[in-house]
């Protein structure tokens, strides 16, 4: 039997092949798998420049082997530096990074970049190996980087305030950290008015001087203050200097609207805080007053006037006496009105009344002024008679007159420019009694015959022995001097009783 001969060439030729095959794969995947580079990376921006900031984080794989960074590829293409404490940053290629350690890079790239690459490639010392990484970084998912402003404009700049209309206090202040751009300004003014009422109503004066100040530059915030009139008043916080203030404020005129701060709409809601306007007093607006002056003749003369500091208003003034009396009259600010005289039957008392109440110092009652004439009293007598007489001046009210001599008493009414005459019996009594009850006046008048009745005292049935002699010359002198002053008026005193004699 032949037996074949046997060759080993073939099996050799195919286990060679298959060897050098698995050689060339080990060889290609080892720089993958063994020494490496781990890249990774975050992102910030940079509200300042408007850049985005990248922070690679590159880590070394091996543990026991550190790793030289000999080439750095980023893109774009702006420096990739690392951070050192104390010292300036050092350029991330040509870093050695240490036996398994971390390195952070930064980088800095335009803010509307979309992605980022770093390529790197290191090579560890032992064994010459080397390893190209890369990594990257998406920032189309962020919106786009762009620089935060240094100034706010004018015209989109917000603020926000505070508001005492009651003190006439107010505060506006710059909102956020940003000053207004270049040389642009906001001005602010408050203001006060004189008001009809203490709710809205027209028409308003502006009392005193508005206050305006503005915001801008370094100049951030501001304080606003007015004078607040004694009375019923509005107070408004405004957006833009005084020329936007309205004088008067009248029906169907202008109004602020939108321009008070704190309104619902532009320009007053560009500043957050209470509503800057107020309205309110408990006082009108106007100074009523009155003077009162008695006339001899028993009447009153009102003077209305309405000229105070706070008189911006007309006042309706009435004027009420006894026995139904009632006149009205409209006083316009700033005059008087001297009109008005009650009769004097009427000015037992008077009230001057403003919106149905007596105003301050209203209330009046005739009384008779000091340089009124007195009524006059005169005497006759003679051995039989005594005659008293009272005489009223012209121009003044009647008054009523009380004659007293001995027991018996006369009452007579004696009108103005007029006289009344009462005649007695003579008798002992050496005086008379007239009283003026109205002028709370009494006047004692001495009887002083013409003549020597003879006897002691007063006429009566035994009438006195006449007087002869040098005496008599005196005598009968004496009589012709008491005949002139009897017939003048005696002193009148009031409330005491004054002796004529004779």
């Amino acid at each position: 039997m032949i037996r074949p001969k046997l060759s080993l060439r073939r099996p050799l030729a195919v286990l060679g092949a298959a060897l050098i095959g698995l050689t060339g794969a080990v060889a290609v995947a080892a720089p993958a798998s063994a020494h490496h580079t781990t890249i990774t990376a975050t992102a910030d921006c940079d509200r300042l420049t408007g850049e985005r900031v990248i922070t690679w984080k590159v880590e070394n794989s091996e543990r026991d082997k550190a790793v030289t960074l000999k080439k750095v590829t980023p893109t774009p293409a702006t420096p990739v530096t690392v951070p050192v404490e104390g010292a300036e940053a050092v350029a991330l290629e040509g870093y050695v990074i240490a036996k398994g350690g971390v390195v952070k890079a930064v980088q800095r790239v335009p803010g509307d970049t979309a992605t980022a690459k770093l390529v790197v490639h290191g090579k560890w010392k032992k064994n010459g190996q080397e390893a190209t990484n890369e990594g990257s970084i998406n920032l189309a998912a962020d919106r786009s980087c762009t620089p935060a402003p240094k100034c706010i404009d004018a015209s989109k700049a917000k603020y926000s305030h505070t508001f005492d209309g009651p003190k006439g206090t107010a505060t506006v202040k710059l909102d956020g950290d940003l000053p207004l751009c270049g040389e642009g300004k906001q001005w602010f003014t408050l203001v006060s008015y004189f008001a009809p009422r203490p709710q809205f109503a027209t028409p308003q004066y502006v009392y005193g001087t508005p206050d305006s100040d503005w915001i801008g530059g370094t100049q951030t915030e501001i304080d606003l203050k007015v004078e607040i009139p004694d009375c019923h008043t509005q107070v408004d916080l405004i957006w833009g200097d005084a020329e936007q203030v309205i004088d008067p404020l009248v029906e169907g005129g202008k109004r602020y609207d939108n321009k008070k701060l704190g309104s619902p709409g532009a320009p007053g809601n560009r500043s957050s805080g209470p509503q800057g306007w107020y309205n309110g007093g408990d006082k009108s607006c106007t100074t009523p007053a009155t003077t009162f002056t008695s006339a001899c003749d028993g009447s009153v003369a009102v003077s209305l006037s309405n000229d105070g500091k706070i008189s911006k208003y007309p006042v309706e003034f009435e004027v009420k006496g006894e026995n139904g009396f009632s006149k009205k009259v409209s006083v316009a600010a700033g005059k008087a009105d001297n009109s008005i005289v009650v009769p004097a039957a009427d000015a037992g008392k008077i009230e001057v009344l403003v919106d149905g109440k007596v105003i301050e110092n209203g209330t009046y009652s005739w009384q008779r002024p000091e340089d009124c004439p007195l009524p006059v009293v005169t005497t006759e007598a003679d051995c039989k008679n005594f005659t008293l007489t009272v005489t009223n001046p012209e121009g003044g009210l009647p008054v009523k007159a009380t004659f007293t001599y001995g027991d018996k008493t006369e009452t007579r009414t004696v009108a103005a420019g007029g006289s009344e005459k009462v005649t007695f019996k003579a008798s002992k009594a050496e005086t008379a009694l007239v009283a003026l009850p109205d002028l709370d006046l009494e006047m004692e008048a001495v009887y002083t015959p013409e003549q020597d009745c003879g006897g002691g005292g007063g006429g009566g049935d035994e009438p006195g022995l006449p007087v002869t002699g040098a005496a008599a010359g005196g005598i009968a002198a004496g009589a012709i001097a008491l005949l002139i002053a009897g017939a003048v008026l005696f002193v009148i005193a009031r409330r005491r009783r004054v002796t004529f004699t004779a």
